[in-house]
This record gives C-alpha cells, sequence and structure tokens, in this order.
C-alpha cells in the first residue's frame, strides 16, 4: 500500500523542494484578525481537525474527520462541534453541527492512499449560522495550477490551542484531482484550508487530506475542490436528505490521543 502511494506521488512531483515558508502562531488578536473563518473542528471534546466556514451555515473540512478510525463509522453530528478562530482557550463563535456530510465517493478504509484524497472532503451544517463581521466565510476559488504559491492555516496537535500560518509554499504536484503542496501540516491540519490570494484576499483552494513524506521532504496531499465540492453543495441541497446516523463511537480512555485528526501517510517504506 505505501509503495503504491510512493508511486502516485512520483508521478506528481517530478521535483520536490522542502516546505519553504515557516510556521508562524497566530497569538494575538491582531495577528489573527481576518482568520477568524479558520476554526477548531471538536470531536467530542477529545479529538480534532481544522475546518473553514465558507458560508454562513457551512464549514468545509476533510472526510476522514468525520469517521472512527477503529469502527470506520460515521460520527455522530452532535458529537462534533466547530470552534471559529479559537485561541488560547476562547472562540470567535461555537456552533453544533446539525448534519455532517463527506462526499459519496469518498472511501474509508482506514488506509491513507493518494487516490482517495481527491474526494477527501465533507461539509457540516450548523445548528445556527454565524453571522459576524468579525468572523466571515471565505470564498472557494478554482483550482491553483502547479506553482501557484499557497498557505496553510491550520491546527495540530502540538499547536491545539492557537492557529498557525505557513506562507509560501507551493503547489509541487497535481494530477487526476490530487494536488501536492510543499507545505510543513501535522496532526489536527486534516482538513485546513490551503489558501492563495487573489485581488488582496485569500480563497480556498484546497483541504489538507493528509501529511507524507517523498524523499525525505515533508509534503501535504490534498485536492481540486471544483467537482467534490459542486457534488456535495447538491447533496445539502436535496431536502429528501437524512442526518448522518450516529455510528459507533469509541471511547477514549483519560490521557489517550485522539486518531480523528490528520493521517500520517508514510512514502518510501
Amino acid at each position: 500500500m505505501m509503495r503504491h502511494v510512493l508511486l502516485c506521488l512520483m508521478l506528481l512531483v517530478p521535483g520536490l523542494a522542502a516546505a519553504e515558508g515557516e510556521l508562524h502562531p497566530l497569538l494575538t488578536g491582531d495577528e489573527a484578525r481576518g482568520w477568524e473563518g479558520v476554526g477548531r473542528l471538536d470531536i467530542d471534546g477529545k479529538g480534532f481537525c481544522t475546518a473553514t466556514l465558507i458560508a454562513p451555515d457551512l464549514v468545509l473540512t476533510a472526510a476522514h474527520c468525520l469517521f472512527d478510525r477503529d469502527t470506520g463509522t460515521l460520527i455522530a453530528p452532535e458529537r462534533i462541534r466547530f470552534l471559529a478562530g479559537w485561541r488560547n482557550g476562547r472562540a470567535a463563535a461555537y456552533r453544533e453541527a446539525r448534519r455532517a456530510v463527506p462526499h459519496p465517493l469518498y472511501a474509508h478504509d482506514g488506509t491513507a492512499r493518494a487516490e482517495t484524497s481527491r474526494w477527501d472532503i465533507a461539509l457540516i451544517e450548523l445548528s445556527q449560522p454565524i453571522r459576524s463581521t468579525e468572523i466571515r466565510p471565505f470564498a472557494v476559488a478554482p483550482t491553483a495550477a502547479v506553482g501557484t504559491e499557497v498557505g496553510v492555516v491550520s491546527y495540530a496537535f502540538d499547536r491545539a490551542e492557537v492557529p498557525s500560518l505557513q506562507e509560501m509554499c507551493d503547489v509541487v504536484g497535481a494530477e487526476d484531482g490530487v494536488l501536492v503542496f510543499g507545505c510543513d501540516v501535522d496532526f489536527g491540519s486534516s482538513g485546513a484550508p490551503v489558501f492563495a490570494i487573489r485581488d488582496g484576499v485569500a480563497q480556498v483552494v484546497s483541504v489538507v487530506s493528509a501529511k507524507a513524506e517523498l524523499d525525505g521532504d515533508r509534503v501535504a496531499v490534498g485536492m481540486d475542490l471544483t467537482q467534490p465540492l459542486a457534488d456535495l453543495r447538491a447533496e445539502l441541497a436535496d431536502t429528501s436528505f437524512a442526518a448522518v446516523p450516529p455510528g459507533e463511537a469509541r471511547v477514549i480512555r483519560p490521557g489517550e490521543r485522539s486518531e480523528t485528526g490528520a493521517r500520517f501517510v508514510s512514502v518510501g517504506d
């Protein structure tokens, strides 16, 4: 399985430079201003991913964040909470999930493969819209071409209390709807928005699906959002669509780290 991932990434990335930009923790209100629409997605308060507000009542994240890693079942929406602009124990807004919908073509089998990242996105409908002049939804743009300079805003297991911004990492490969970025991500960064700045405005061009290594360099794997996001919007617009069933939830013991964060794709094993 790992060998197959390596072959896919070799096709995507003929030549790769290490992540170009450093991570900058957004420690103060001034530093975090404008990024409040990125938040931490808490799974029953124990595990987390990163997610982005793209409409007053819609949050974009990675599909695998919605699945229990042990049982493979969907996590109940009522166990999911979006903390917009979470920083140092406080959020700019708190919202429960009403519906949580992974892309129908995403196949969750407990493994991470380059090709599954194409469909590894989900939409979460919030219980109530977030309407605030300080928390603005981000626009979603057409995919970024190879060579486009991008940035990532994310939380991670060792920086769970403040978001961090990595600027100046590039799209280094693209094939069949899968994108590879020279960005530094870690556990918890799953679902993090990949931004391109166009006309001075940050627009979401992808979502972090996994992290990987290739020839000793760390990369992030995401997807072209165009078709998958259109599919999900259509599914949410279907009023006959039922809420995601609760499924079974694994009990996380005290001191045990949740496995709902970013998957580690080890390439080259």
